[in-house]
Formats: C-alpha cells, sequence, structure tokens
C-alpha cells in the first residue's frame, strides 16, 4: 500500500523560517550515523528559501547546506541538496502554531517530524504517529534521533 503524502491548506512562511530540530526520521544513507540533527530555513535575496542542516556524526559536525523551489501548492517545496537534484518537501502535518511539523517526500520511503524544541510533548508525538500511521507510513521504522 502506498502511504497517502497529499497535502492541503496554507502555509505562513515567515512563521515557519527558522530552526528545527530533527526528532525523528526514516533510515537514509544521507543521514545514517547522524545525531543531534537541527535544520535552519531562511529566506535568500532572491526570494528562495536556504536550508542549512547540521549534525554530528562520529563526534564530527557535519553541515549540508541546500535550496528549495516552490511549486503551486503551498505545502510542497522541492528541496536539492546536490547539484539539480530537487525531492519534494510536503508538510503534511504542521501545528496550528508552528511548533512541530510532520514532513514527507515524493515516496512512502520518506518521513521526518521536526520540532522547535529537542523533544515532542507526549501529546504531540501521540498525534503526529496517529496522522503518520493514518496515512499508510510504517511509523515502526522509524529513527528517533538522539539529540
Amino acid at each position: 500500500m502506498k502511504a497517502d503524502n497529499s497535502v492541503s491548506g496554507g502555509i505562513d512562511l515567515q512563521k515557519y523560517l527558522g530552526d528545527w530540530f530533527e526528532v525523528a526520521r526514516f533510515n537514509h544513507r544521507f543521514e545514517r550515523g547522524i545525531s543531534h540533527s537541527k535544520a535552519n530555513y531562511s529566506l535568500t535575496g532572491d526570494g528562495r528559501i536556504a536550508v542549512l542542516n547540521t549534525g554530528l556524526k562520529n563526534g564530527v559536525q557535519k553541515v549540508a547546506k541546500g535550496k528549495t523551489k516552490f511549486t503551486d501548492t503551498p505545502r510542497i517545496l522541492r528541496v536539492s541538496f546536490f547539484w539539480f537534484f530537487y525531492g519534494d518537501y510536503r508538510i503534511l502535518l504542521l501545528d496550528p502554531d508552528y511548533q512541530w511539523v510532520l514532513v514527507g517526500g515524493s515516496s512512502d520511503k520518506y518521513l521526518w517530524i521536526l520540532s522547535r524544541t529537542p523533544q515532542l510533548p507526549p501529546e504531540a508525538k501521540d498525534m503526529i504517529l496517529a496522522e503518520a500511521s493514518r496515512r499508510g507510513y510504517n511509523i515502526e521504522e522509524l529513527i528517533w534521533v538522539e539529540q
């Protein structure tokens, strides 16, 4: 069964900008072994969003710089960390106060839980996991990131 990665609603970009801790993710080779992971989203001079991911791997600071393109759908961005290869960044569920977010990709192989704080409140975690599960994601595959 393919997961439901549909999006709806708008986004207040100014509220979304800033730091987000990576609380949980699916396992991918490009993030394997990374702990203390954080993303920062900021506006560039040309109106795009710059992405700066930081984290630790084997005690060494890792940094990845990315860029985004907007799409016709407000909650779907296209993000690139390598040359001209872009992937979907789909905002599946967003806290009304912009304190946490569930992000998916173009397939059910990609899922992230981000938060403004290193740990989620239990009720927020339960709500996010219920939504991911309802959408058909295998939440048992989530890796909870050490912060």
